[in-house]
């Protein structure tokens, strides 16, 4: 049986009914930039997750970006995070001109150890950035006190985590920011890029938008009397004039270009009525694939429902034999993924920092380890019976 390791095309037919018309709406509409299918997301978004404030963004790294210059992340200064995700997460920390500290994860949830951090914080660190890996939330009251402790922002790489969930609450609840991925293979995927932050604090709410559209116009104004204490001298008139809005073309801070469009949030609103749902069929085929393969290869370690619930963005299982897993599930049409090859501490574009083989070794394992098997809400019980089985082939034929 062949069995795809994403088909996209399966979703797009079971919501075309819903998705084409809000397209059609929005391309007549001629709105196509911010209007009111990006307020409505934004507003849904916030209900969804029960969350203050949502900042919707151009894509994921933007808002990694965004979060970090938003807490004050500044040129030489350093962020710690984990070794074992996309490459984005440190990427995101260097762009802003910091230096990303890697701290090894838990073999357990692949998630960053936060008995570890406390030993690579210097005077230097400005912020943790953890990351829900494969939608498995962190240990989030562990570095939530670290942070704390050592006057630290906690910005969460929830980009894998849409609809996940810690001791009750959704992932997106947080009082520093937690960024989130619409890259179309996401749980929530768009048609083409996407992204958003989350916070309940209102002043970096203000920066952020301010952020996301060149520092312009009265959240710029706003974010630059927060970040640099300068009030601008047009916030204490009582009425600008009504034909023309002093703010518009001034800018106050130095931002980006990075806003959500029109399209991409109408599409995201359709799905996300969806999501729980589709989240809820991860659930079940990973509970499948648990049952099926607990007892031959290494699987994620379930946690307590009262302490974590993942959206199971990936499904990973470890095995010495990675490669040539993969060749012989290829060969009965089974696709897989390969999340990481190559832990971020020995990328190329960090060898600078002077990190070598061994500096972490958990991560290190994860990575010469991991097969991603099919995991999406479309698949049928006989595909995952099917992976299951030709998982097990292969364990019993290497035996």
């Amino acid at each position: 049986m062949v069995v795809p390791f994403l088909d996209l095309k399966r979703q797009y037919e079971e919501l075309r009914a819903e998705i084409e018309p809000v397209v059609i709406d929005v391309l007549r509409g001629g709105a196509y930039i911010g209007g009111k299918y990006v307020e409505a997301f934004e507003s849904e978004m916030r209900k969804y997750l029960g969350v203050k404030h949502v900042v919707s963004c151009a894509n994921g790294t933007d808002a990694l970006i965004i979060a970090l210059h938003a807490c004050g992340v500044q040129p030489g200064d350093e962020v710690i995070t984990s070794p074992f995700s996309f490459f984005a997460t440190a990427e995101a920390i260097a762009v802003i001109g910091a230096t990303p500290v890697f701290v090894d994860v838990k073999d357990s949830d692949y998630n960053i150890d936060p008995a570890r951090i406390e030993a690579k914080i210097t005077p230097k660190t400005r912020a943790l950035l953890p990351v829900h890996i494969f939608g498995q939330p962190c240990n989030l009251d562990a570095i939530r006190r670290i942070a704390k402790e050592h006057s630290l922002c906690a910005i969460e790489d929830a980009a894998q985590a849409i609809g996940s969930e810690y001791k009750g609450k959704k992932i997106g609840v947080t009082d520093a920011f937690a960024c989130f991925s619409f890259y179309p293979t996401k749980n929530l995927g768009a048609f083409g890029d996407a992204g958003m932050l989350t916070t309940d604090n209102d002043d970096l709410a203000i920066i952020a938008k301010a952020l996301c559209e060149h520092g312009m116009g009265s959240n710029g104004a706003k974010a630059r009397e927060l970040l640099y204490g300068v009030r601008d001298e047009f916030s204490t008139t009582a009425s600008p004039d009504p034909l023309y809005n002093p703010y518009k073309y001034y800018n106050y801070v130095v931002g980006y270009n990075s806003r959500l469009d029109a399209l991409q949030a109408a599409i995201l609103s359709v799905k996300l009525k969806h999501l729980d749902e589709y989240n809820e069929k991860r659930r079940k085929i990973a509970a499948m694939y648990g049952e099926g393969l607990g007892d031959i290869v290494k699987t994620p370690a379930p946690q307590p429902m009262n302490q974590s619930k993942s959206c199971y963005h990936q499904y990973a299982i470890c095995t010495e034999k990675k490669d040539a897993l993969g060749e012989f599930l290829a060969k009965r049409g089974i696709g897989t993924g390969a999340f990481y090859p190559v832990p971020l501490h020995l990328q190329k574009a960090f060898s600078g920092f002077r990190y070598r083989k061994g500096s972490f070794p958990a991560a290190e394992s994860l990575s010469r380890k991991t097969v991603c098997l099919p995991i999406f809400p479309e698949l049928s019980e006989d595909e995952v019976k099917a992976v299951i089985q030709a998982v097990r082939d292969f364990v019993r034929e290497q035996a």
